[in-house]
């Protein structure tokens, strides 16, 4: 393994925290300026536009490739808006479902959508086959968040 790959995994676990604590947050900065979820998420992307302008100053010529975003296919450009629908998604609903089985849910979605994309090679990917262990391993998952979600209810109706 190389050093990269002595801090992905904490890395990744460190980047899935950053996310629940962001949509914490909004949710709150949404609550002080009148509930409106939009406001939060503008201002949250303000803030980290700010952020990577910073650090795209200090490596240097991040920022001036980024003359070569008209030269991309439409479709890569989309990213910006999966954020936004993804940020905006979350402090909509961290309220109404909780944290847990919102958190639970993103996850089990990013799952199922990222073995679609590394089976069928989607969006320029590389292909990384889904096995027969991986199809488990992620059904076992998304049992897990059924309990979770369900399990209470289910333990009364048994009951």
């Amino acid at each position: 393994m190389n050093s990269f790959g002595v801090w992905a995994f904490p890395l990744a676990m460190l980047a899935g925290m950053a996310v629940t604590l962001q949509t914490t947050l909004n949710g709150q900065l949404s609550k002080g300026l009148g509930g409106d979820p939009v406001a939060a998420a503008i201002f949250s992307f303000m803030v980290g536009l700010l952020s990577l302008t910073i650090i795209g100053l200090a490596r240097g010529n991040t920022l001036s490739l980024l003359a070569g975003i008209p030269a991309q296919p439409a479709w890569v450009l989309l990213g910006g808006v999966m954020g936004a629908f993804a940020l905006l998604s979350n402090v909509i609903l961290a309220p109404r479902i909780g944290m847990a089985a919102l958190v639970g849910l993103v996850i089990a979605g990013q799952l199922l959508s990222s073995l679609a994309i590394d089976h069928f090679e989607l969006l320029g990917s590389a292909h990384r086959p889904v096995s027969i262990i991986k199809l488990a391993g992620a059904l076992i998952m998304v049992a897990g968040l059924a309990i979770s979600l369900f399990g209470e209810r289910w333990s009364r109706l048994i009951a």
